[in-house]
């Protein structure tokens, strides 16, 4: 008996490789989406599923028959339901939810320590279609609590690919879903704020616990979750370095050893006597996860590192709590800056960079005092702090990424800077 498909081809003449002109082969398209196969998730309205409650329709992952996967559903705290297929890990899960902008990079967002009580939804429409290359990886394993994207690529084409990211989320036993519309999903990010959301494949959840769960959900001490367990040494025969990992990418510790630099990294538990009792030219403060404030202790020992004469160089969550250490404030961004294309202005030069961000707080540049710490990068789009120069010392702090991993290099200069401030020292 023959299929539907090939007696449409034999039809249309497709099957035996007759010229079917120009009308032909689009009539065969129309009538391929017509019967439903490979047919393109609907734009349309939400379906409502419950009072407060809103699904999205399936997307391309909705298929039936061999290789079907199982429903899964991305519970948002406001309400919104959207459904889709489960990828990687079956197992349920609450955390706080994000989207990230980046056209590529997906490795290095999955394994961005900074990600630690977050699930990430990539705003590209596919994502996957090169595949896994471990050599990529900004730390050891995946931090990410969940993964959304619109379509996996499960036939990744890279001479580099080791494994697909489906095998790469079972392994390390991570949840996540496909085939939902991440543009409105970004849209309601962006007009609601960040806010807490389950994936589940469970079809008879519960709405009300649903719910009552989310608005309880909070992220907990992220730093001490992701930070190394011990002291490190990368050799080098030039300046000395201390980097505090406060949740640092293997790519700061990278920029710094490819440019000479002998790097030890210190866990974030480390007291500021321990550093200095090394006798480093210079001290590193990374980047990391969670509130800045909630960070008591580091806080404590960052202000002991500024009181000294050292340079200090911070990135992300480093720059935050070097503010704060200072007397300066941080508060929350409504949805945060994720992604590899945000632009910041340096307010010296005048010059636009195009950087990498992942960070869902800012510091407040009216609670700094301008006799300790004065603006020095300003981001385009919102006209955020995205760096401090301080006054008196050799210290400055960025709240972009300048080692990207992924994302663009404009501003990798600034390692380079943070080593000319050494030697500086170091001849004096």
């Amino acid at each position: 008996m023959e299929s539907p498909i090939r007696k449409i081809f034999k039809f249309y003449g497709i099957w035996q490789n007759k010229k079917a002109g120009v009308v032909k082969p689009l009539l065969f398209v129309y009538n391929i989406c017509n019967l439903g196969i490979f047919k393109p998730c609907a734009a349309g309205q939400p379906k409502k599923v419950a009072d407060g409650i809103t699904e999205k329709p399936f997307g391309p992952e909705d298929r039936k028959g061999k290789g079907e996967r199982m429903k899964a559903f991305l519970i948002l705290e406001d309400g919104h339901v959207f459904c889709g297929r489960s990828i990687g890990s079956a197992r349920e899960v609450v955390s706080e939810m994000v989207f990230n902008t980046s056209m590529t990079g997906y490795l290095e967002v999955l394994t961005d320590p900074s990600y630690s009580g977050q699930m990430v939804a990539m705003t590209y429409p596919m994502i996957g279609n090169y595949g896994i290359c471990r050599e990529d990886m900004e730390s050891e394993r995946p931090w990410v609590d969940g993964l959304i994207v619109r379509e996996l690529s499960r036939m990744p084409s890279n001479f580099r690919s080791e494994d697909t990211i489906q095998n790469f989320l079972s392994e390390y036993d991570i949840p996540g879903i496909c085939g939902i519309d991440t543009r409105a999903l970004t849209r309601v990010l962006r007009e609601s704020g960040t806010m807490n959301g389950m994936i589940t494949t469970d079809e008879h959840y519960q709405t009300e616990a649903v719910l009552k769960k989310l608005k309880a959900y909070a992220t907990g001490d992220e730093v001490s979750k992701v930070t190394c367990k011990g002291t490190y040494v990368l050799s080098g025969n030039g300046p000395k370095v201390a980097l505090l990992d406060l949740g640092a990418k293997r790519g700061i510790a990278r920029s710094l050893h490819k440019r000479g630099c002998e790097v030890t990294v210190y866990p974030s538990f480390t007291s500021a006597e321990e550093i200095l009792a090394s006798h480093p030219d210079g001290i590193m403060l990374s980047n990391g996860p969670g509130d800045p404030k909630a960070c008591g202790k580091i806080i404590q020992e960052i202000r002991r590192l500024y009181e000294t004469n050292l340079p200090v160089f911070a990135i992300c969550l480093g720059h935050q709590l070097m503010a704060l250490a200072t007397g300066a404030d941080t508060y929350r961004l409504k949805y945060g800056h994720r992604g590899g294309n945000h632009p910041v202005k340096d307010l010296e030069t005048g010059r636009v960079y195009i950087t990498s961000q992942n960070h869902g707080y800012a510091v407040d540049p009216d609670s700094l005092n301008p006799d300790v710490a004065v603006p020095a990068f300003v981001n385009v789009n919102d006209g955020t702090n995205e760096g401090l120069s301080y006054v008196g010392k050799n210290i400055f702090t960025v709240q972009f990424h300048p080692e990207a991993c992924p994302g663009p290099q404009d501003s990798g200069y600034l390692f380079d800077r943070f080593i000319k401030m050494m030697e500086v020292k170091n001849n004096a």
